[in-house]
């Protein structure tokens, strides 16, 4: 049989890490080997003791969890770190994946579905809690193809104006170009929607959330 799987908790509430300790202790494939609850324990222990994989709570006293898996992984550890929190908020769960983080569960979710993490990561695999899949689809889902296209997000800038009523001198002042460049622009947009004047850009706009698309591309 190998070796088992080598395991830090890293969390400041003593009833959670005992909850998860007797979890883990059922498997034989895993090992605890460390608990920390404060957050300069955790760096200071993962870089002593190497553990295969770290548990880590998002709320930790003294320095953050996202502030340790990125301190961790920028550092090159070679340990896998699984963000287990109550936080499911896309800003949150955005940041730890870019930080590097190889897992996210929620402290709400099953005991089986830690130990899969667990060893899903261990394999060198990423995890992502089940509840929070359907975030996933509609965040990495391909977009729908739409009127805009083949606009630049300078020319749906200017579209989103028309459509609010903006007259040429009012979009030149607030987006600072001259009246000329807007006149240009607007003359390519009519000719790539193949609509004939301001108020057919503007229904058309208007129709197909214009404003949707402007708060993606243009005000992300």
């Amino acid at each position: 049989m190998s070796n088992p799987v080598r395991i830090m908790i890293a969390d400041d509430h003593e009833i959670i890490v005992q909850g998860i300790k007797s979890v883990l202790e059922m498997e034989e494939d895993l090992k605890i080997v460390a608990v920390a609850h404060h957050g300069n324990e955790v760096i200071s222990q993962v870089q002593t003791l190497l553990p295969e994989v770290l548990l880590l709570d998002m709320s930790m006293p003294q320095k953050d969890g996202l502030s340790i898996l990125q301190e961790l992984k920028a550092g090159g550890c070679s340990t896998k770190i699984i963000i287990l929190t109550v936080d499911n908020s896309s800003d949150v769960i955005e940041r730890a994946i870019d930080y590097g983080a190889d897992g996210y569960v929620l402290k709400e979710s099953t005991t089986g579905e830690i130990v899969e993490a667990i060893r899903t990561v261990h394999k060198g695999q990423k995890y992502l809690d089940k509840s929070l899949m359907q975030w996933m689809f509609k965040k990495y889902k391909k977009d729908e193809p739409t009127v805009f296209d083949d606009l630049t997000t300078r020319e749906i800038e200017i579209l989103y104006h028309i459509s609010r009523g903006d007259s040429n001198k009012e979009i030149a002042d607030q987006l600072f170009l001259s009246e000329k460049t807007i006149k240009n622009n607007i003359t390519r947009i009519f000719r790539k929607l193949e609509v004939k004047d301001r108020v057919h850009a503007a229904v058309l706009s208007v129709n197909n959330h214009i404003e949707d698309v402007y708060r993606k591309k243009v005000k992300k």
